[in-house]
């Protein structure tokens, strides 16, 4: 089996202010060709031997398979979770343009 080209990446953050920035940043950086923040969802867990409940703001992106690294690297070092949730889903199908567009926004800058 071949590994995805493109990937949705999924974290979750405490704040719509963070979520802002963690999805900026990433466009900005080509690490992600778009992103989008869900409003707040429930989120329960466990957490230190404790059931825990908090709002939370879900950020999806949309990226490589190539750039996954970098952004996983940046969404650690960006986010102020010890444990961020930080999920690749891959992307099976999806129409020529869109891929080809997220392929075009994450291609790394060429120095000249």
């Amino acid at each position: 089996m071949t590994e995805p080209a493109w990937l949705t990446v999924l974290t979750t953050t405490d704040s719509e202010e963070k979520a802002r920035t963690l999805a900026r940043d990433a466009v900005e950086s080509r690490l992600a060709a778009c992103a989008q923040i869900s409003a707040p969802v429930t989120s329960v867990y466990r957490w230190q031997d404790a059931i825990e409940t908090s709002k939370e703001w879900q950020v999806l992106f949309k990226t490589t398979a190539q750039r996954y690294d970098e952004l996983e690297a940046h969404l650690l070092a960006a986010h102020d979770y010890g444990t961020p949730e930080i999920i690749a889903t891959p992307v099976v199908r999806g129409s020529d343009r869109y891929l080809a567009w997220v392929s075009a926004e994450t291609a790394p800058s060429v120095a000249l």
